[in-house]
């Protein structure tokens, strides 16, 4: 029996890997891998806050009530009350480790940090750094992990998947370096931190976002994935089809913004009395409905009736970065469309973290805790990091494992080949197509014809780049399997749906099941036969 490198190996680096490697590295050894080009994930990007009960003028259960309103009839309960009873600590956590968030500037103030309301919340609950909170929660926790003797920072390696031994218990991971060269990392516990899956899309609210890799890694191993057909479209992100994706913060219409088509007209309060803060997945639809009714391709977002001093206030992030881009915010709406944003999906844990895979743990994005049900209410997702983090942690440093055994030399070439131009073009390629199939087919609103003809598509995929990469060790061709199949998942749980509810809209199936029921699916699902 040999011992592990490291007794938590925690793969990403957003705000659940960082919370729970500042949150155990008191007690247990630490490695985190997070890879330099990496540094642009969904945490830094998230703009609006952090979801919690910090009022007096607020309680618990009224962020319960719209928390499961929210995930319209999928919610686990217990992992809603599990995470909104433990909010205030967290947020109390994140400003014992220096975290900046806009103070209150009202000298009568029940709060001293300004609460503002977002889509889905009826009390103003979401703390929040000005229109960069991500930002600023991600860069002071770097800090704090770079500054601490008991973690080690791997910025040089990409994980490609996950390490077992013969009794079934994850022993880590394996990966290449930069200089291609395979690398092995073993471990007592592993956790997966590596976000969600937006990246299954051509259209997203982050630049740089995940496919759902680490989700694959675990389900290699034989965890459940639950919940993929839940993919949130933010409504508001900006539109450019020429630059860069760039979300429009939900508490731009927390503050009052409008949703105006292309005549001008507001067209959100004749859809849902709650108008401009409506659900994510009905403002998505609305959104997506006036596009395709109109012809420039997208809406329009308006707050110029707030005023200058207020916009440079609350939104000097999204005023720096619209004026950028040729759109003052100050003296015009801004154009803006749905965009990939969130998965609610993902691999299925407890309040715990833990997946049923002995030794392998997933927290953030990358995990289904039962929390957002059928539709992520604004900013509970930082929330869930920080709460299922730090309860990772607390049940990592209470378990012992009896034994651990070496993992299997994993049947690998030392190092991996380079890719030629011809095979990098072809998986650029194919990425593409996956995304489009994916943007055009398993978007906002669905169809059974549609689903099936992206069952097809996506399986030419899979049987072209089996032909290519057949038994090589080659991270891209390894990363575009992974994703290939994420999707062919996402695509079985969507057709085995047959309702619509929440963020999975049917033409075919309307309404609702009288007894909702999440998704289960293993990689087992994707074995010839399985019916679409």
């Amino acid at each position: 029996m040999s011992t592990p490198t490291t007794d938590v190996l925690i793969i990403g680096g957003g705000v659940a890997g960082l919370t729970l490697a500042l949150d155990i590295a008191d007690k247990l050894s630490v490695t985190l891998v997070n890879p330099a080009h990496n540094d642009k994930g969904a945490s830094r990007w998230a703009q609006g806050g952090i979801a919690a009960v910090l009022s007096p003028e607020d309680n618990l259960e009224a962020h319960v009530r719209d928390t499961l309103v929210a995930g319209d009839g999928l919610c686990d309960e217990q992992a809603v009350r599990f995470t909104v009873t433990h909010g205030p600590a967290a947020i109390q956590w994140l400003i014992d480790r220096g975290v900046y968030f806009t103070p209150d500037p009202a000298p009568d103030a029940c709060y001293p940090y300004h609460l503002t309301r977002e889509g889905g919340h009826n009390a103003r609950r979401i703390i929040h750094a000005d229109d960069a909170t991500g930002r600023a929660v991600v860069d002071t926790l770097q800090d704090k992990v770079a500054a601490h003797a008991n973690i080690t920072l791997r910025r040089d390696i990409t994980i490609l998947g996950l390490l077992q031994n013969s009794h079934g218990h994850c022993t880590g991971a394996y990966g290449v370096d930069t200089e291609r060269q395979r690398q092995t990392l073993t471990a007592t516990y592993t956790t997966l931190a590596t976000g969600g899956a937006s990246g299954l899309y051509r259209y997203t609210t982050t630049p740089t976002p995940g496919s759902g890799e680490g989700m694959m890694m675990a389900a290699e191993l034989g965890a459940r994935l639950m919940n993929l057909e839940f993919q949130q479209f933010h409504p508001t992100s900006l539109y450019d089809p020429d630059g860069p994706a760039f979300l429009i913060s939900e508490a731009v219409r927390g503050e009052g913004g409008y949703l105006l088509n292309e005549a001008g007209e507001r067209f959100m309060p004749a859809i849902d009395p709650r108008a401009e803060l409506a659900p994510r997945d009905v403002v998505a639809r609305a959104i997506d409905a006036q596009i395709q009714q109109g012809t420039q391709g997208h809406v329009w977002l308006d707050i110029r009736h707030l005023g200058e001093k207020a916009i440079h206030h609350h939104f000097p992030t999204i005023l720096a970065h619209c004026a950028s881009r040729g759109v003052d915010i100050t003296q015009q709406p801004i154009p803006v469309v749905p965009a990939a944003h969130y998965s609610c999906g993902g691999i299925a844990t407890d309040h715990q973290g833990a997946t049923g895979i002995p030794g392998l743990y997933a927290v953030g994005e990358a995990a289904c805790t039962g929390l957002h049900g059928a539709n992520r209410m604004a900013s509970n997702s930082l929330l869930e990091c920080l709460v299922y983090a730090r309860s990772c942690a607390s049940a990592l440093r209470e378990q012992h494992l009896n034994e651990w055994h070496t993992p299997p030399i994993t049947p690998l070439p030392p190092s991996a080949r380079l890719l030629s131009v011809e095979e990098q073009d072809l998986l650029a390629q194919w990425r593409h197509e996956l995304r489009t199939t994916m943007s055009q087919q398993v978007s906002i609103v669905r169809s059974n014809s549609g689903l099936a003809a992206a069952h097809e598509q996506l399986a030419l995929l899979d049987k072209r780049l089996e032909r290519l990469g057949a038994g090589q060790f080659q991270p891209e061709y390894m990363q575009l399997r992974q994703t290939i199949r994420l999707a062919q998942l996402t695509v079985i749980a969507a057709s085995k749906r047959h309702e619509s509810r929440g963020l999975h809209y049917s033409m075919d199936w309307p309404s609702h099941l009288p007894a909702p029921a999440v998704s289960c699916l293993t990689l087992a699902d994707l074995m010839p036969g399985t019916v679409v």
